[in-house]
């Protein structure tokens, strides 16, 4: 059991046996199934030297989904990328194939 004490830092002592500590940590978001997805496909060059990436957003769900998915498109446009802060970057403009990879797995999406 991991020892959590410093979270709980200027919490009373309970002595409610079935009391649990609550965090305050948001909970991670179940997934939506693909049709319900919304999708954007964006081109983008901020913050990368000039250099173009493909970048997903809008997906709703857990960190997990999101990562499978990432491999899946970055598979499937044959180049390299990663998934962070809840979006997708793709290396290069892939925008078309992106958005016919995920029409294919069911998802809406939209090529901005």
């Amino acid at each position: 059991m991991e020892n959590d004490w410093k979270h709980r830092l200027g919490v009373v002592f309970s002595t409610n046996p079935d009391f649990e500590y609550d965090t305050g940590e948001p909970q991670e978001q179940q997934t939506l199934p693909p049709s319900r997805q919304d999708l954007r496909v964006w081109r983008d060059t901020k913050g990368r030297a000039g250099k173009v990436a493909t970048v997903v957003r809008g997906f709703v769900g857990t960190e997990e989904d999101l990562q499978q998915l990432g491999r899946t498109l970055k598979k499937g446009c044959g180049v390299g990328g990663s998934v962070k802060d809840g979006e997708i970057i793709i290396q290069g403009d892939c925008r078309d194939r992106a958005v016919e990879i995920l029409q294919r797995e069911g998802y809406r999406c939209k090529r901005v």
